[in-house]
């Protein structure tokens, strides 16, 4: 199967349709303009492609920018304005009730279609993220924003500049399909075995819909159906009686852990957010934080290593939230035990496959998203008793692992985190922790995954290294330099040094003077279409990389005013400190970095751990 990248731009007096082959440099550039009409190319074009048994592949294009091409495809024939018109609604519906009107579905599509914004779940609000901020991830030379504001009308010079831009999007989206392959071939071995579109699902979706096959298979009805459609069949629930969730023999011995069991128990909610706020034990000076995604807590601002008296042992819970619900039962009233055979089932299953199967990584996608979507009022899982018997006997088992562990002479829990702990315990005293360990797997049903470190740098319970025994390394939060997509991947140089310094102690100063990869440096800022970047006097694109440099120029957002204000806000960033603009990274060539930026904030995550 061939597949070929491609975007679209719309403007009142321009249509644009780039394309290039995913693995050769042919490239195609239609227009649809006052000065041109390429509808029966783009028609013919898209004809072969489908004849051909080829693939469109897109950012974000399943929500614009097909449904703008397949008006073209139905009319046979458009001018620019009525295609405008039609991208125009899609946007404007966006935040409304109508939002899904304008999609295509896959029986009518008129040429198969691969959405990397789909597959990413960037049209998810916690991970959404625009092409130009890949492009910085992605360390592209040029990160372009749209040349001119939505709307214009263009002049021809203007419709060339926009034909290069449109060309620049489609050569980084290529790009990104070739960092997604992994994912994409995923999907298609999935696809093929089951006989289901996976295609264009995100993982969290590969693995509900996964589920919820193996439930309906065995006879489980997860929907309703009725003239209207399909709708999820739930458990829905007035008020949870807490008790009702907490397995009825877990009880304590600490008092601290007793108070917040009596407390729990003594609830009853009508929604499960708002559950914990404040709640907390504090048992021999350290704090369990407890809150409705997992229990925490963390010694903070600490360097711990393990050394010829003393180990640092970290006990996670295999699968805990899955395990939780096999061993004891748990499952959503609606779907009844079956689903724990089932759950059991895929587990096991699990077991029998490499972990860089296919199979492996589908099932573990099924066994994780269920205890989410479990809470999720749109899920065919959505059982709010089934969340809080998960989430609150997920607490108080560890809670009851930590109180034994607490009773070895000379231990101290470092850290308590969703589904496992790390303590510091006399070398002598490691046959105590593991029959501690055996206990608590006989008494839980759950196992107990071992790992031993050489030391930990923490900060707190989001911010550490560890190093383990055989020196690979594991990163939390500003730690942390192998950036997800959706995430920021600024000055890595920063979580870079730091991980040098702390482990190896390397010299700050000569380390980041040192340090030759100019792209480490870079940091990115963005602002929505409503604001503007104004670096010194000049206004820039409102997705910019930059360099801290010495003799650079200030840069500054403005956003618009407060309701009930008049003023535009000026917000600095950086303040204090110049810039260079490397949208383009020749402008980075010959610049004096101010290491001193750079400097601080390796000092702030290094020289506070003592």
């Amino acid at each position: 199967m061939r597949d070929y990248i491609y975007d679209i731009e719309t403007y009142a007096n321009v249509f644009t349709l780039a394309v290039e082959h995913a693995d050769a440099p042919f490239t195609w550039l239609f227009e649809i303009s006052d000065w041109r009409d390429d509808s029966k190319e783009i028609l013919a074009f898209l004809r072969y492609l489908k004849e051909t048994d080829s693939r469109m592949v897109g950012f974000n294009s399943l929500g614009f920018d097909y449904p703008v091409l397949h008006t073209l495809i139905r009319m046979g024939k458009s001018d620019a304005a009525t295609l405008y018109q039609k991208a125009q609604a899609i946007i404007s519906s966006q935040d409304g009730d109508d939002k899904w009107s304008h999609q295509v579905m896959p029986s009518d599509r008129y040429v198969t279609q691969i959405d990397l914004y789909k597959i990413h779940h960037f049209d998810n609000k916690a991970r959404a993220t625009g092409l130009k901020s890949l492009e910085f991830n992605m360390r592209a030379d040029s990160i372009q924003d749209l040349p001119f504001p939505v709307g214009s009308m263009l002049t021809r010079e203007q419709v060339e500049v926009l034909r290069q831009y449109n060309q620049h999007d489609v050569a980084q989206t290529k790009a990104f399909y070739h960092k997604s392959l992994d994912m994409i071939h995923f999907r298609e071995e999935l696809t093929r075995k089951y006989a289901r579109d996976f295609m264009n699902h995100n993982d969290t979706k590969i693995g509900k819909d996964y589920f919820i096959m193996k439930l309906e298979e065995a006879g489980v009805e997860c929907y309703d159906f009725d003239s209207s459609g399909r709708t999820p069949r739930q458990t829905k629930r007035p008020v949870i009686h807490l008790k009702d969730a907490i397995l009825p023999w877990v009880s304590f011995e600490q008092s601290e852990f007793n108070r917040v069991l009596e407390w729990l128990k003594a609830q009853s909610i009508t929604e499960t957010k708002g559950v914990f706020k404040d709640l907390t034990a504090t048992v021999e000076g350290f704090t369990f934080v407890f809150g409705l995604g997992g229990i925490h807590g963390s010694v903070e601002n600490r360097v711990i290593e393990s050394d010829d008296e003393h180990i640092i042992i970290d006990l996670d819970v295999t699968s805990y939230y899955p395990n939780l619900a096999i061993v004891n039962e748990f499952y959503p009233e609606h779907l009844g035990k079956e689903f724990c055979s089932i759950y059991k089932n895929l587990f096991e299953q699990r077991k029998q496959y490499s972990k860089k199967s296919a199979e492996n990584a589908m099932l573990k996608l099924a066994l994780n998203g269920v205890y989410g979507d479990s809470n999720n009022k749109f899920s065919v899982f959505y059982d709010p008793l089934f969340t809080m018997s998960i989430t609150l006997n997920g607490q108080l088992l560890l809670c009851l692992l930590a109180q034994e562990l607490m009773t070895i002479p000379g231990l101290r829990v470092l850290q308590v985190n969703t589904d496992g702990l790390t303590v510091q315990t006399p070398r002598s005293h490691r046959p105590m922790v593991e029959l501690v360990r055996e206990a608590w797997q006989q008494r839980t049903g759950l196992s107990l995954e071992e790992a031993v470190y050489r030391a930990m740098m923490i900060r707190d319970v989001n911010n550490y290294v560890a190093v383990y025994e055989d020196g690979s390394t594991k990163r939390k939060g500003a730690y942390e330099w192998k950036a997800l997509w959706h995430q920021n991947a600024s000055a890595l140089v920063v979580p870079k040094v730091a991980e040098k310094v702390l482990v190896e102690g390397t010299p700050i100063r000569e380390t980041v003077e040192g340090w030759p990869d100019i792209m480490d440096f870079m940091l990115r800022t963005k602002v929505p279409r409503n604001s503007h970047l104004q670096w010194g006097d000049d206004k820039i694109q409102n997705v910019s990389r930059y360099v801290v440099a010495k003799n650079g120029k200030p840069l500054f957002k403005w956003m618009p005013p407060l309701k009930g204000k008049t003023e535009w806000r000026r917000i600095g960033i950086e303040s204090g400190w110049g810039v260079q603009v490397c949208n383009n990274i020749r402008d980075a060539e010959g610049v004096e970095i101010d290491f001193d930026y750079y400097i601080q904030r390796v000092e702030a995550l290094c020289l506070s751990l003592a």
